[in-house]
């Protein structure tokens, strides 16, 4: 995520998000890493030297299902951020908060920090080059045509090599065990703990939303989820989940995205922002028809408001995005895009700009 020009501030956003029973097990007493949070960037409660390189490290990365917050859940099941020889070197030799065994590392490892030597021990080496494994395995996944979250793919690949992810065409089951003599279920575990983990981690956006009433707590809903990859046909009321692709929406570069990524189209993200208050339908030109009797001229928007894009006509709708401040608009965009904050102007064709309603 990335601010758009000096109107768009960064200041906290309350996240207020489940998680597992699992993950706060593991989270229970922790201090350092859970109570300090940060403004901004999509990213909370890890140690402040963490942050720039978790930071870095999603951005260099070109999958939308890459998040900090995902980088960050990994480190803490890895390592709990820990960086000592002591206390960061598992019993299989995995070494540094990433905890990298010397011959991936030897394929992954860069002196990314610039000290003059490549090291797992090296903060910033280890999260960068953890944010490149991870970016590679995820692209993997994206193209594997396996069935199941491409992070959960990842992760697996990362916790047991991607030929184990080819060998059982997704998460090794809970009966498997890496190596012999090892706990059955350790990949699998770690799949779900880290996918547990994401919400904690995940931090403020980068948007000012003032007010209350209806439009600004939906819009404020909706920021929760700034980062957040497209799926068409995916989302709805309780949250992102797998799409599906028809003759022509949901493809990316020819392939299927839509059917193996978790989170919004545009006007499930909508929905999910107003419920339970206001019940909107499914799709944006049915949300046209339930608000188009609230009209809100262009010069007279407020935050929650809901902007039309058409091809022609009410029936013709094809976009629907929040409209977050300051010229700007909150949306899910497109295949290949994740949950974004753009400008009125440019994010859509301006010419298909059909028009706005209140719900």
């Amino acid at each position: 995520m990335k601010a758009l020009g000096a109107a768009v501030a960064i200041i906290t956003i309350a996240i207020l998000t489940a998680v597992s029973l699992i993950a706060m097990l593991l989270i229970e007493g922790d201090a350092e890493a859970t109570e300090a949070t940060d403004g901004g960037g999509g990213l909370q409660g890890v140690p402040g030297e963490f942050r720039p390189w978790i930071l870095k490290a999603a951005a260099e990365c070109n999958q939308p299902a890459m998040s900090p917050a995902l980088l960050a859940a990994q480190i803490w099941q890895e390592s709990k951020f820990k960086t000592s020889r002591d206390t960061a070197t598992s019993s299989a030799g995995a070494q540094g908060p990433a905890q990298f065994m010397p011959g991936t590392w030897a394929t992954w490892g860069r002196d990314s920090d610039g000290n003059g030597q490549a090291s797992p021990w090296d903060i910033g080496d280890a999260v960068i080059a953890q944010g490149r494994l991870m970016c590679s395995l995820l692209a993997k996944a994206k193209n594997s045509g396996y069935s199941g979250d491409v992070r959960a793919l990842a992760l697996a690949g990362y916790n047991a090599g991607w030929g184990r992810v080819e060998q059982f065409k997704g998460v090794p089951p809970i009966w498997f065990a890496r190596e012999k003599g090892q706990a059955e279920g350790q990949t699998y575990h770690y799949v779900k703990i880290i996918l547990a983990l994401i919400p904690r981690f995940q931090g403020p956006g980068m948007l000012e939303i003032s007010g209350s009433g209806a439009g600004p707590d939906a819009l404020r809903k909706a920021a929760n989820r700034l980062g957040t990859p497209y799926a068409w046909g995916g989302g709805g009321p309780g949250g992102p989940s797998t799409g599906f692709c028809d003759d022509t929406n949901g493809y990316l570069n020819g392939q299927c995205s839509a059917s193996s990524t978790v989170g919004f189209d545009c006007s499930s993200l909508v929905q999910y922002a107003y419920w339970p208050n206001t019940k909107l339908p499914r799709v944006a030109a049915a949300q046209y028809g339930a608000t188009s009797n609230r009209p809100v001229s262009r010069d007279a928007l407020k935050p929650g408001d809901l902007l039309f894009w058409s091809h022609g006509g009410s029936g013709a709708i094809y976009h629907v995005a929040l409209y977050a401040g300051d010229g700007n608009v909150l949306h899910a965009p497109r295949t290949g895009r994740n949950v974004e904050i753009a400008p009125l102007t440019s994010a859509m064709p301006e010419s298909d700009y059909y028009g706005a309603t209140r719900p």
